[in-house]
This record gives structure tokens, sequence and C-alpha cells, in this order.
């Protein structure tokens, strides 16, 4: 592999999950509808985070004030 190809390969890992923010909003008994709605988060926000791409801290600081949790509420970095 070249080098090119492995650099590729390795920087388009996510290692950032939203997998807490999922468990937040069913603790927490919110939809993504209602942070759509409701609250005024994008729907391509919503779909970023669905497909695991990234989001502004600022979108992060958002959410935590929208659900009153901690940022560790909302994302997790997952080593490979």
């Amino acid at each position: 592999m070249t080098i090119v190809k492995y650099m590729t390969a390795f920087y388009n890992k996510n290692m950032i999950s939203y997998k807490p923010l999922w468990d937040t909003l069913k603790r927490k008994k919110i939809s993504t509808y209602a942070l759509i709605q409701k609250y005024g988060i994008s729907s391509a926000t919503i779909d970023r985070m669905k497909k695991g791409n990234g989001i502004s801290t600022a979108k992060i600081d958002d959410l935590c004030k929208i659900l009153d949790c901690r940022v560790e509420d909302i994302i997790v970095f997952e080593k490979e």
C-alpha cells in the first residue's frame, strides 16, 4: 500500500461516535424531530451525525444546552 493510500485510509476513519447522543435522546424522550422543529437543529446536522460525520463544537454546545447534559453524553472517542 502506498503512503498516500495508507494516510487516506487512516484519516477517513471516524473515531468520534454519536452513540451516546442517541442513548441520551432516548433516555430524555426527545426525538430528532423535536430537535429539528422545537430546538432549531438543522436536519442536515442530524443527518451528518447519523452518518458519523463531524459537526462543529458550537453544535455540540447547543445539544448540551438543549439536553442539559455533558459532552460525554453526546460524543465519545473510539480508538480503532
